[in-house]
């Protein structure tokens, strides 16, 4: 816990072997992540200017998740998990919708974006707020907490948590669907997953365009259907999709 974050993985976890999941390791990606890279990829992804920003991403993810809004007086008591969650943007944005009796659970590989959640959620709670799309949730949010572990195989009992999410991630994985089959192993019964991933142009044949992105980029895109259909066959409900240019909003139950 020196660090800030729970270490389950200490200094011997493999490399990552793409690029993608090298930039995420990196010292420098972290310092950028939040105010530069991910706020112009993702918005450009979902179609700026007529997508969503990143406010608006914050609020339909709580929305989705049975979560309440920064400014409700009452709030869910819940615990929520966000894999893979980067510098806690999205994490601290959860956190702003669950009562202070909750608790929000990021979880990453990285030590150096974990690095930089725990300190930006330090900053943010010294200044009374969880960012600039959650004013006026300081004090009476739910706690945050930080765990270095690996996505794919998630370190919580079953049924641990209200919620799962999982944003901007998916596509690292090399074995998504080992990485969703954990998201619902430790989602509570009645609980809501939602996961923000990647979708694939209709321009590009599905066999061509997903090797072709995943050997320049290390990057898996998921065509129309592709995370719908998985989480359907594995028994979840309820499930809907927002589609987007690049991207895709995926919400479903576990019964």
């Amino acid at each position: 816990m020196s660090a800030g974050y729970l270490d389950l993985l200490g200094p011997s976890a493999s490399p990552p072997p793409t690029p993608a999941q090298r930039a995420m390791q990196s010292a420098f990606l972290p310092q950028i992540y939040e105010r530069v890279w991910r706020p112009v990829g993702f918005n450009l992804a979902k179609g700026w200017p007529f997508g969503p920003d990143t406010a608006a991403e914050h609020a339909m993810a709580r929305d989705r998740l049975g979560l309440g809004r920064p400014d409700d007086i009452v709030k869910p008591v819940a615990d929520v998990l966000d894999v893979a969650c980067g510098p806690g943007n999205v994490t601290r944005a959860l956190a702003a919708g669950v009562a202070g009796d909750g608790l929000v659970v990021g979880l990453d590989a990285s030590a150096t974006m974990l690095a930089r959640a725990a300190a930006d959620t330090r900053a943010d709670a010294h200044a009374g707020t969880r960012g600039p799309d959650t004013r006026g949730a300081g004090a009476g949010a739910a706690p945050v907490g930080y765990v270095r572990g690996d996505a794919v195989d998630l370190p919580f009992r079953d049924g641990t948590f209200d919620a799962v999410c999982c944003f901007g991630a998916l596509y690292l994985f090399d074995d998504p669907w080992t990485a969703v089959d954990g998201m619902i192993r430790v989602l509570r019964p009645g609980g809501n997953l939602v996961i923000l991933t990647s979708r694939r142009p209709l321009v590009l044949p599905a066999d061509v365009g997903r090797d072709l992105v995943r050997r320049a980029t290390g990057l898996n895109v998921f065509g129309d259907g592709e995370v719908t259909g998985a989480l359907a066959d594995r028994g979840l409900t309820g499930v809907r999709r927002h589609r987007y240019p690049l991207m895709q909003l995926v919400a479903a139950r576990r019964p």
